[in-house]
């Protein structure tokens, strides 16, 4: 039996579009070994996915197909098969993990039945036997309560939960190579960590293959054995991982490493890969990569490289590589390796609170019944204390549901809290209503986690710019409101023209740049930054983040980041709140916070983290279960029922907060009184 499982060789997808066709695969080929896991990674748009579609022969028709290439499964080729003998490939020789659980799975079906479907189909088992063996599925994927769960819908559970049946699905035909379509793109890093590991677990049990596409190389560094990079339909570096985290070769890859927020990058900006990944649909003469490259030179833009074989068996597609070439190369492209420059340094600023929120409680009422009686609470924010002072950042993290945007809202007044103060330059934003309110509101903002949801779809930037200004009647000039959009896009880095076009004539990054130019265009001196680069490529996120360090060096602002990247929080925040079911568990510096965390909680979170340093590895603390409902939280701490260190008192009584520092304070009873 042959090592190669899986063979793709000259795979090229096309689809044929208004405006041309375009090559969204164009000559991919690699092989995957029996049980090894290998790595697609790329940016959005760089055609991993289609890669993965076209392997599966899912090319959405008629639009797209599949005009070259061979596709070899234990050495047959499945372009030879009609669709019937592909659909007995399907979910049995090869199954797939989809990005979004939430759209792949049916609303309608119980997750059961819909497990059940793919037994029926590739197993030919039916009735107690297929039920059977569903219930070993949801049991192997580390879902509780197999029985229960059997009979309920996909909206009962929660994002890991969900994620569990996808997987459960792909196995249930016990397939020879799983496909997973970035499967923890959406999960917080303590469900990533154990959906990893259970697809770790689960691979060693089976031996089966697996292809693993995703943009993270956290991810990527925890999980493969070969890499391949993508970039604009083609692949450009093949290598095992170990090579390719200890060396990078192509200049598109050596970015991205770059790009990547740390601690250890505070006091620089990142590097960052300008402009954006090349249309599909034009043809291509030289390297695709060449225009954002800061080591080309005129032979990259003329003539396309080549395969270029090093040491290990790794490939690369990059003329810095040819040998032949050294002296055609000018000087001055002797391959740099750092691409960060020196942060502009921070402007000082008064330690005296901007904003001072105590005790902020946000509780939403449950109601049933004809009359709509209230039945109970959900504690969505129960009791935060926490400060921003002028020109400083405060991250808050934790895993979703845990009332982070609440919080956000709340401070805001767009939710009204239930109970507590937010204290803004002194004013007490609870009390206010009406017309002093909104006189207020210039002073605070939000950038939303969606970009594209948060805009008018049917305006022009220049409108979406501008509503701000004059609902709160910032500028009544018509001229100097124009003025000043052309102004804010200067800011942010994008072309004065960009206000003559709609929202969806422009990339994820550059919605995110017009979003924050809408923010600062009443002139704010505290924003609430709601995720505002989770759903973003490296290179995109590493803009955003320069973008925003510099605006608040250069007009002083203030920023509450609220996110559960802590890569992200290292880089970017002054200090840390770490927020469990609706209560903040830990505060301090974020030298304190990262490098000596002393909640469980924070440890748990810090461990889940994928790192990329190959000469670092660290035990995972693994949380058993899921985020208790707010609507019942535990008593006592509400951390108890997951943390490894649980005492008796942990549930009989919230722990007081404790200070280890002057800055640093946790609420734990690990540090405090416990009598």
């Amino acid at each position: 039996m042959s090592e190669i499982l899986l063979s793709v060789r000259g795979l090229s997808t096309h689809f044929l579009t208004q405006g041309g066709v375009v090559r969204a695969v164009d000559d991919v080929s690699f092989d995957i070994r029996r049980g090894e896991t290998f790595a697609l990674l790329g940016e959005s748009g760089c055609g991993k996915s289609m890669t993965s579609l076209s392997i599966m022969r899912l090319v959405p028709e008629p639009a797209g197909r599949i005009v070259a290439g061979e596709i070899h499964l234990d050495g047959q080729n499945l372009m030879d098969l009609p669709e019937a003998g592909m659909r007995r490939i399907r979910g049995n020789r090869i199954a797939m993990i989809f990005q979004e659980p939430m759209t792949s799975l049916n609303p309608v079906l119980t997750i059961g039945e819909q497990i059940a479907e793919t037994v029926r189909q590739h197993r030919r088992l039916d009735g107690a036997a297929a039920r059977g063996v569903v219930l070993d599925l949801l049991d192997a994927v580390g879902i509780p309560d197999p029985r229960q769960r059997y009979g309920e819908y996909p909206h009962q559970l929660s994002g890991g939960m969900k994620q569990r049946v996808m997987i459960a699905i792909a196995l249930a035909g016990e397939p020879d190579l799983l496909i997973a379509d970035e499967p923890t793109t959406a999960l917080d890093v303590t469900i990533q960590a154990q959906v990893l590991a259970l697809l770790g677990d689960l691979q060693k049990q089976t031996g089966m293959a697996v292809l693993l596409i995703t943009h993270d190389l956290g991810v990527v560094a925890g999980m493969a054995d070969s890499v391949a990079v993508m970039y604009a339909g083609q692949i450009i570096e093949r290598a095992g991982k170990e090579a390719f985290f200890r060396d990078p070769r192509h200049p598109y890859s050596r970015k991205l490493f770059d790009s990547l927020p740390d601690v250890g990058k505070r006091g620089h900006q990142l590097a960052v890969i300008h402009g954006a990944v090349p249309s599909l649909a034009r043809e291509f003469k030289g390297c695709r990569f060449a225009e954002r490259c800061d080591e080309a030179w005129d032979l990259c833009h003329e003539q396309a490289p080549r395969w270029y074989d090093q040491e290990g068996g790794r490939q690369v597609r990059c003329h810095l590589l040819d040998p032949t070439l050294a002296a055609r190369r000018p000087a001055s492209h002797a391959a740099p390796r750092d691409g960060t420059g020196q942060a502009q340094p921070c402007r000082e600023h008064g330690q005296a609170p901007l904003l001072e929120v105590e005790n902020i409680k946000v509780h939403f009422p449950i109601r049933k019944g004809l009359l709509k009686r209230t039945v109970g609470h959900v504690y969505a924010v129960d009791g935060v204390n926490l400060s921003i002072a002028r020109g400083r950042t405060v991250a808050l993290v934790g895993e979703s549901g845990c009332g982070k945007t609440t919080i956000g809202k709340a401070i805001l007044q767009l939710i009204r809290p239930s109970a507590g103060s937010v204290r803004f330059e002194g004013d007490e934003l609870t009390r206010l209503r009406g017309e002093a309110l909104r006189r207020r509101r210039s002073d605070f903002q939000i950038i939303f986690q969606d970009p594209f949801s948060s805009m008018n779809p049917r305006m022009m930037i220049d409108e979406i710019i501008q509503e701000g200004m004059v609902a709160l009647g910032i500028e009544k000039d018509a001229a100097a409101r124009r003025s000043r959009v052309e102004e804010l896009l200067d800011h942010v880095g994008l072309p004065r023209e960009a206000r003559h076009r709609y929202p969806h004539e422009f990339s994820g990054g550059q919605r995110q740049r017009i979003c924050i130019a809408r923010t600062l265009a009443v002139r704010p001196k505290l924003i609430v930054c709601d995720e505002p680069t989770s759903a973003l490529d490296i290179s995109v996120q590493a803009q955003i983040l320069n973008l925003l360090k510099q605006l608040q060096n250069e007009l002083g602002l203030s920023y509450l980041f609220i996110t559960h990247n802590l890569s992200v929080v290292g880089y970017l925040a002054d200090e840390v709140a770490v927020m469990y079911l609706g209560r903040v568990v830990e505060y301090g510096t974020v030298q304190e916070v990262l490098e000596q965390p002393r909640h469980p909680y924070t440890q748990a979170l810090l461990s889940a983290i994928p790192v990329i340093d190959q000469t670092t590895r660290r035990e995972v603390i693994r949380l058993e279960g899921d985020l208790p409902s707010p609507s019942s939280p535990p008593s006592g701490c509400h951390f108890h029922t997951r943390c490894p260190h649980a005492m008796p008192v942990c549930s009989q009584r919230y722990p007081q907060s404790t200070a280890l520092s002057d800055t640093h304070r946790a609420h734990c009873f690990l540090y405090g009184d416990e009598e």
